[in-house]
């Protein structure tokens, strides 16, 4: 507890001193005490900040509210609990904004190109507040696809006491009996175009497809992360599941508020959680979930921001030895309002524990071990005993070959085991809108290997995720009877035979740039090869006289992305020098 003393000399001139009785200092210091600080105080005044709230710790919240994004648009009242908390433990919150990106409506056209890009902006812009503003803490308020990695980021640079609070997922929708989703709707588009549905279903799907607020209903990218979150230390245990509206997400944001506070006070930091070994945790749930592709990227990203070395192979080496046990949409039949009742995550962690470093630090201020110790499976049907799982290895594989000299990302387990390996001719193209017009167009035969490339980090720019035709080809029923390879990447709501994250990619150079149609691609996952059936000698050919092309859009932010933007091996990230 701080006493703030207003002491006058002679002069009859005011000056602030302050002694502290615990010792502690707080980072915020900077900006309240001190005669130089005279204007500072008068502006935190104006804010309602009073001379007893000095004392107090100022907790930012990063709050990823917009009402452009069904994940985002209820975090206005969530927040609320989030300062209530705050304030109960004696801290003073600040909430400010960040931008955020809805993938679903972003799909398809231009503005995916800003996706996968809008992650950095968000970490830097929390990074600028935090710093800006000399916090003490964060609380990171998130739900969606790139924003959730993007505030991690921006925590483990900072390197301050942080706890992240996600959204939370929504209801799935019902249409009579079959339950629709973000997966339904898309594929919704080529099964209306093989007429296996009409145009009332299609009306009826887009009415019923996204019931409530809070992140699509299955594991997709934004329940993937959030389920890192909780993993990986950052989340209060059961915070990834606890559904948008409930009262459980309630009690867990204003319990996150009060424990932001205490962590202040206990020095916790970000640093002292992000450990090797708190990654191989999040990487381990996400093998057991069989999460999106996409959390490779992120979480590469986060352990480059947080100075733990993570090559790509440690991904597959966890995914080989931890069994997958949780059949969950859009592969399988369950949500997550079925995996919440299940136990969550802290029921998987404590099904795996002996997979698990159960001696990793959380933001509880006490380890995986201790906060999974009372936690157990209530429904041995979504969470898979181990000894009998829903598949032996776990749900990313990274691939290797002379397509992909470092490398490639697929989903096994949303992957039919009769097409685990395939092999057919190449169909080659430039722009995912060139493949999906000859998809449309019924151009495509079966036992083909659709290739979309110059789609990279620094190809699209934005490393564009390619729903809307690996959906097209599900709803028109080619699923297991044609393959795609890319540069780019997948929504988690992708299905079938499809590699992405082909790295080096071709606007650097890689081998997929020498493609042409008709060479025939390997596709051969229980090895974890991908190759074409070409020479070296005929590849490095071709590559001699190939020549890079400018990006698409090259202008603005997405200019300055492609010249700092790295390879997806690398995560994605931007080079820290030019």
């Amino acid at each position: 507890m701080r006493i703030i003393i207003l002491k006058k000399d002679l002069s009859d001139l005011c000056q602030y001193f302050w002694v502290s009785e615990n010792l502690m200092n707080l980072r915020s210091d900077i900006v309240k005490f001190g005669l130089e600080r005279t204007p500072h105080r008068a502006l935190w005044k104006c804010l309602g900040v009073t001379d007893e709230d000095f004392s107090k710790p100022f907790i930012g919240i990063a709050n990823s509210f917009t009402e452009l994004v069904p994940g985002h648009m209820h975090l206005d009242k969530l927040v609320e609990y989030v300062k209530a908390g705050i304030r109960a433990a004696g801290g003073v919150p600040f909430e400010f904004n960040t931008i955020a990106i809805c993938d679903g409506l972003a799909m398809g056209h231009k503005g995916m190109h800003y996706s996968l890009p809008s992650r950095e902006i968000i970490a830097d812009s929390i990074e600028v507040m935090a710093e800006a503003y000399s916090f003490d803490g964060l609380v990171l308020l998130t739900n969606c696809d790139k924003i959730t990695p993007g505030m991690i980021m921006a925590a483990a640079r900072l390197d301050i006491p942080a706890i992240v609070v996600t959204g939370g997922p929504m209801l799935s929708g019902r249409y009579g009996r079959r339950r629709v989703d973000v997966a339904a709707i898309f594929e919704a588009i080529g099964e209306y175009s093989v007429g296996k549905i009409g145009a009332e279903d299609l009306r009826m799907l887009e009415e019923c497809a996204f019931p409530t607020c809070g992140s699509c209903n299955g594991m997709y990218t934004a329940n993937t992360m959030a389920c890192i979150a909780e993993a990986i230390g950052l989340s209060l245990p059961g915070c990834a599941t606890a559904l948008a509206f409930s009262s459980k997400k309630i009690r867990i944001a204003k319990r996150s508020g009060e424990r932001i506070v205490e962590m202040v006070r206990e020095n916790l930091r970000p640093s002292n959680i992000l450990t090797r070994k708190a990654f191989e945790n999040a990487i381990t749930i996400d093998a057991a979930l069989g999460g999106s592709t996409n959390a490779v990227l992120h979480i590469k990203a986060i352990a480059e921001e947080a100075g733990v070395d993570l090559p790509l192979e440690v991904f597959d080496e966890i995914s080989r030895r931890v069994p997958h046990i949780c059949d969950m949409r859009p592969s399988g039949p369950y949500d997550m309002e079925e995996l919440d009742a299940a136990g969550g995550v802290p029921a998987i962690m404590s099904a795996l524990h002996d997979k698990l470093h159960l001696d990793a630090l959380t933001v509880t201020g006490k380890t995986v071990g201790e906060n999974i110790k009372d936690s157990r499976v209530l429904d041995w049907e979504v969470i898979r005993p181990p000894t009998n799982p829903v598949h032996k290895e776990g749900g990313i594989a990274i691939l290797f070959g002379n397509l992909a000299p470092k490398g490639a990302v697929t989903k096994v387990t949303a992957i039919s085991p009769r097409t685990l390996v395939f092999k057919g001719p190449a169909r080659v193209f430039d722009s995912e809108e060139e493949a999906l017009q000859s998809i449309l167009n019924k151009d495509i035969n079966m036992g083909d290997v659709i290739v979309i490339r110059y789609e990279g980090p620094k190809g699209g720019p934005g490393m564009r995720e390619m729903l809307t035709p690996t959906a097209s080809i599900t709803g028109m029923g080619l699923g297991e009877s044609v393959a795609l390879i890319t540069d780019g990447r997948f929504s988690g709501a992708t299905r079938g035979p499809c590699i992405g994250h082909v790295s080096p990619e071709a606007a650097e150079g890689g081998p997929i740039a020498a493609l042409k149609d008709g060479d025939t691609i390997i596709i051969n996952i229980p090895e974890r090869r991908l190759d074409v059936d070409l020479s070296d000698e005929e590849i490095k050919k071709r590559l001699a006289s190939w020549s890079p092309r400018m990006p698409k859009i090259f202008k603005g932010y997405l200019r300055r992305y492609w010249y700092f933007v790295q390879s997806a091996d690398k995560g994605g990230v931007l080079k820290s020098q030019p």
